[in-house]
């Protein structure tokens, strides 16, 4: 499958197509809001995002912030290292394997450590500077889309290839 052509950012938008590989990690100026439940479950202004080549930003949180329970599985980043899963809970909701990260990060990535991935489509919503993102679809990475990012997105049905 060939590479799709990338779609031109306007000002004050940035393409996944300009991120790097191997990804970039970067602190985050804006407040991120996280609900589930009905209810705020964590508000920080302490996130930083993954950026890697033609996925949406991933956003990791402090684990401190958030009510998370050791979840089944794990999975295998070829430059983060290995992932565990953890369900996230929120007025009284649980959201299954709906959070990761990388307990030993490889060289790096060692700020991942204490930091954890949400899945915003198992979450009521999720909000960056104010804006609620949209999920990335097929949600294999946990991109977080806002309107100051453009694709096309890896992630959805035929993008694998790319």
């Amino acid at each position: 499958m060939r590479r799709p052509n990338r779609t031109e950012p306007a000002p004050g938008q940035e393409s996944v197509w300009d991120y790097p590989r191997p990804p970039a990690v970067e602190p985050v100026a804006e407040r991120v809001v996280v609900r589930l439940g009905g209810v705020v479950i964590a508000d920080t202004t302490d996130a930083v995002r993954v950026l890697e080549t033609s996925h949406p930003p991933v956003y990791y949180l402090p684990m401190a912030d958030l009510d998370i329970v050791p979840a089944e599985g794990s999975s295998m980043c070829e430059f983060k290292g290995r992932a565990r899963y953890f369900d996230v809970v929120g007025g009284g909701v649980v959201a299954a394997r709906a959070a990761w990260n990388y307990p030993t990060p490889e060289p790096g990535y060692e700020v991942l450590r204490d930091r954890v991935a949400i899945y915003p489509s198992a979450m009521d919503s999720c909000e960056v500077g104010g804006e609620v993102v949209q999920a990335q679809e097929g949600d294999f990475y946990g991109g977080w889309i806002t309107s100051r990012v453009v694709g096309p997105f890896k992630g959805g049905a035929g993008t694998l290839g790319w």
